[in-house]
């Protein structure tokens, strides 16, 4: 140990150097652990608190990119440190100190696991959110410094790939079949099973449902145009949990302000806390939805039809609520009461906006996609008479018969009274 301090002039100086590429590795590590440690909600805390969680929630949204910009500057710095250790331990060499030379690599090495690797790491676990704050402004200007060569490193990893595994494809966490044989296994009893079952028949419905089924119709969430003060606010109710905000130039939605997952709510300049949308087909499944909103960790998407045109929009929480909650429509999230009542034990009252599915559960019909694009009562309406409805208009469906109580015009409420078509054997004991 003597001749390793007698011989300090020589490799102090890349002790230093290596001593601070210690830290930036141990700063790429914990930031890589603490960033991709988050849960879902965390981030979306994140979201909501200061500009430099936002940024950290930001640069979260584009994970592959992200990782591959801490991999390229840890590998940069882990390269440097052990090329200045090599350099280093061959200048002890060349003087005659070997033995210094194999503690000072010894020394290196151990140093880089356990100061540039684990402890970094451990700490990173149970500070991830402190940290991740704190880290998110130097890993900006890290992604920004080789943005230019990103596309070339994607680029060149596809090739990799394509050349070694050409065929290699991810393997879905889960199926349709996995779903179907765990709801065929679950038929064992009991009221948990039974739970579970309505639960996986939710699931295999969503892998069918469209988007349109599931959306806020336009007219039926709050908008606004940016700027935007709490004053505004006020014209919204006090259960609004999203304002959507209207671009000027294109009349579209293009962000939305989230104001459930809003700390504190800023006087002026709301839309500095409002996040991106994404665009949905309304001919797309709600399960693909719910797959790209939890991936770009974002809460709403805008459904648009085959003009291009935003008809509606679609929430996270609208999706999860359908799944798990087997008595929810969007009928009654859009009411905020129950559409349909039972009148008697063969007559229903429903509003036009229930969905045929919804009315199916609620009346004792299977309910199956059609070709002919019928989601809604209403539109089951306009495509018998092909007209505005008007009071005791008739029309049957699939055994059931419509009648219309109540049309208040367009845009106004539609109510119908559904009653079962009895069968020709039911009627003659009738007359019986």
């Amino acid at each position: 140990m003597s001749e390793f301090l007698n011989t300090s002039p020589i490799w102090t100086p890349g002790a230093i150097l290596m001593g601070l590429l210690i830290l930036g590795s141990g700063f790429f590590s914990g930031s890589e652990t603490a960033l991709f440690y988050l849960t879902r909600d965390e981030i979306r805390r994140l979201k909501s608190g200061g500009p430099s969680a936002r940024l950290a929630a930001t640069l979260l949204r584009q994970p592959d990119r992200l990782l591959t910009v801490v991999l390229f500057w840890n590998l940069i710095i882990n390269l440097t440190y052990f090329a200045i250790s090599f350099v280093t331990a061959k200048k002890l060499v060349s003087f005659g100190h070997s033995t210094a030379a194999g503690v000072l690599s010894l020394f290196a090495l151990g140093g880089m696991i356990l100061f540039g690797e684990i402890f970094p790491k451990s700490i990173a676990v149970n500070l991830r959110n402190s940290i991740a704050i704190a880290a998110s402004w130097p890993l900006a200007l890290a992604v920004r410094a080789i943005s230019p060569i990103l596309p070339a490193l994607s680029t060149l990893t596809l090739a990799f790939r394509r050349a070694i595994a050409p065929s290699l494809k991810m393997e879905p966490y889960l199926n349709v079949e996995d779903i179907e044989r765990a709801v065929d296994s679950s038929e064992v009893g009991g009221d948990l099973a039974l739970l579970e079952q309505k639960i996986l028949g939710r699931i295999l419905e969503m892998s069918e449902m469209r988007t349109e089924e599931l959306m806020r119709p336009r007219g039926t969430f709050a908008t606004c145009y940016p700027p935007v003060d709490l004053a505004q606010l006020k014209q919204f109710g006090p259960g609004t949990e999203y304002v959507f905000l209207m671009d000027p130039g294109t009349e579209s939605i293009s962000r939305v302000i989230p104001l459930g997952d809003v700390n504190a709510i800023p006087e002026t300049n709301l839309e500095s806390i409002s996040e991106e949308v994404v665009y949905v087909p309304w001919c797309g499944r709600v399960s693909a939805t719910l797959s790209t909103l939890r991936t770009r960790i974002l809460n709403a998407a805008v459904v648009v039809n085959e003009f291009g045109e935003a008809i509606g929009v679609i929430t996270e929480d609208d999706i999860i609520d359908t799944l798990l909650n087997p008595e929810s429509s969007r009928a009654r999230r859009l009411l905020d009461r129950e559409p349909v009542l039972q009148v008697d034990e063969n007559r229903f009252l429903a509003e036009g906006l229930t969905t045929l599915r919804y009315l199916g559960q609620r009346v004792g019909f299977d309910y199956e996609d059609r070709d002919d694009g019928l989601l809604t009562i209403s539109a089951l309406l306009y495509e018998k008479f092909e007209r505005f409805p008007e009071v005791d208009d008739e029309c049957e469906w699939e055994g059931y018969q419509f009648r219309v109580v109540e049309a208040n015009g367009p845009g106004k409420s539609i109510q119908v009274e559904v009653s079962r078509v009895p069968e020709a054997n039911e009627e003659s004991d009738e007359e019986q």
